[in-house]
């Protein structure tokens, strides 16, 4: 297809600047002036229709890397057995080693650690050799379009200013002592002389999950929610009593949860709803992109109803802080306190620290292509090594082994993805502070922002919410915000 149509771009962009800011205009191309928009902003790098057809036939070399890694990781890696607590046989396949790091047993997790490294360690040559053939395929395509680096060239066609990505990283770099604290409060509470990285995942608080069933999670979540307004509540009820949503877990239906949407009809959502605060959360997160798709689908033309991954996260996001907020401002039960609070820290420490970690490790990486710095085995796993402790701090052990993390993360092989999951959750923190301080107003500008789909750039679509991310404001008020959780954890915990 991409072939067939390498044509489009370079007669567009062939016809003059005037004549294309008068289809622009014209009402009868609307729907379309947003790609049109695009053409004209592209026009420096679009190439000839040949140049344009070799690199659309090279498309392949695009996922090759990426497909080389999976076979590697999903097939070939060597899933190791080690002792469960009871003496038995455990398999560390890559959900299994999830499961072994939330086991409150500490040899347990070391072994189901050790064990999994050994693996990447057993691969890091042939692994450090696709990945850093992927980086040079990065650093060809961007320069073969005209741009000076691969950073500018990723967020160019996500229509991000760089701008956005330095100011995360050093936002989060100058904010990274509030995550010591918290990984030096979890060392206290777990009771540990040495927390080692594998001591980072499993819950700190137990007997604190809500066991309820799907009727009750959903009535819950229309509780948290109901700051956003009467119509977002009924649009919820609306769904569920519509069957947009397929609940329980079924022979043949795929694991977690997900939601997609279907211009003309109305969005689906799948869950495998169990017994756990874990699922209501999932169900309220749902929910946030199953109504971001109805109000864009229902608001925007079908050119324009696409909202991209840049601010995919968001609504969703909104959704779980708000639902979190509204249970910990009822509960009288300390523990559950504790518990969502360390809930929120880890979401924090997650998607908005984890992640910022990633996306700088990605642009290190591809500096250092881009100047012929030697990207070897040891270059990158150094350097990941010391992004790892500045991340965490003291309180966490430098154990060796974690230097090769970099190696086991299939989303470098998109390079630049990861820092939108630390923006989506930067705006949804602000966003959802705003409505719970302002109320209407900010819930006006939200559903603003929800019926917008795709029809700006992501940055100026979360301008209509009141998140500027051009600056440093957002980030600095996600901080404190983590701040606050932290001292009020630090102080239940007394």
């Amino acid at each position: 297809v991409s072939q067939a149509s390498a044509y489009v771009a370079p007669e567009l962009s062939a016809l003059p600047e005037e004549q294309l800011n008068a289809y622009i205009s014209d009402p009868d191309f609307a729907a379309y002036d947003k790609m049109l928009k695009g053409v004209l902003k592209n026009k420096p790098h679009i190439l000839s229709e040949s140049e344009e057809a070799l690199l659309a036939s090279m498309g392949s070399m695009n996922t090759s890397y990426r497909e080389i890694f999976h076979a590697l990781d999903d097939v070939d890696f060597p899933f190791p057995t080690v002792k469960d607590p009871d003496g038995n046989d455990f398999k560390i396949t890559h959900s299994g080693y999830s499961v072994a790091l939330q086991s409150t047993d500490a040899a347990f997790r070391e072994r189901a650690f050790k064990a999994y490294y050994e693996g990447y360690k057993g691969l890091i040559n042939t692994i450090t050799s696709i990945y850093t053939s992927g980086v040079q395929k990065d650093v060809c395509f961007a320069r073969a379009r005209k741009f000076n680096s691969c950073l500018e060239k990723a967020l160019f066609y996500e229509e991000v200013s760089p701008e956005v990505y330095k100011t995360l990283l050093s936002t989060v770099e100058k904010n990274t002592r509030y995550l010591h604290e918290y990984m030096a409060l979890r060392k206290k509470i777990i009771g540990a002389d040495v927390m080692h990285v594998w001591d980072l995942h499993f819950p700190i608080f137990k007997n604190a999950d809500m066991k309820l069933d799907y009727d009750e999670a959903f009535q819950l979540v229309m509780e948290g929610l109901a700051p956003l307004g009467e119509e977002y509540v009924g649009l919820l009820k609306y769904a569920k009593d519509n069957r947009w949503i397929d609940v329980y877990e079924n022979r043949g239906k795929r694991a977690g949860a997900y939601s997609t949407g279907v211009f003309g009809v109305h969005p689906y959502v799948l869950l495998n709803h169990e017994l756990t605060t874990h699922a209501t959360f999932t169900l309220a997160h749902e929910m946030g992109h199953c109504l971001h798709t109805y109000y864009s689908n229902a608001n925007q033309p079908y050119a324009k109803a696409d909202y991209t991954i840049f601010v995919a996260e968001v609504a969703s996001t909104v959704n779980e802080v708000l639902l979190l907020k509204h249970i910990l401002a009822k509960t009288q039960d300390i523990n559950m306190k504790k518990f969502l609070l360390s809930y929120y820290l880890d979401m924090f420490r997650t998607t908005l620290f984890r992640q910022t970690q990633f996306a700088e490790f990605e642009a290190k990486a591809h500096e250092m292509a881009e100047t012929n710095q030697p990207m070897t085995v040891d270059t990158l796993s150094d350097f990941y090594g010391e992004l790892n402790y500045r991340y965490y701090g003291d309180a966490v052990n430098r154990d060796e082994d974690i230097r090769y993390e970099w190696a086991r993360i299939p989303h470098f092989y998109n390079a630049f993805y990861v820092y939108k999951y630390a923006t989506g959750i930067t705006s949804a923190i602000n966003i959802a502070s705003m409505i719970l301080k302002e109320g209407q107003p900010a819930v006006d500008r939200y559903k603003a922002f929800l019926k917008s789909g795709g029809s700006d750039t992501p940055v100026e679509l979360l301008k209509i919410a009141g998140v500027n991310l051009e600056t440093e404001a957002p980030f600095n008020y996600a901080m404190q915000e983590f701040k606050a959780a932290l001292d009020e954890l630090t102080e239940l915990t007394k």
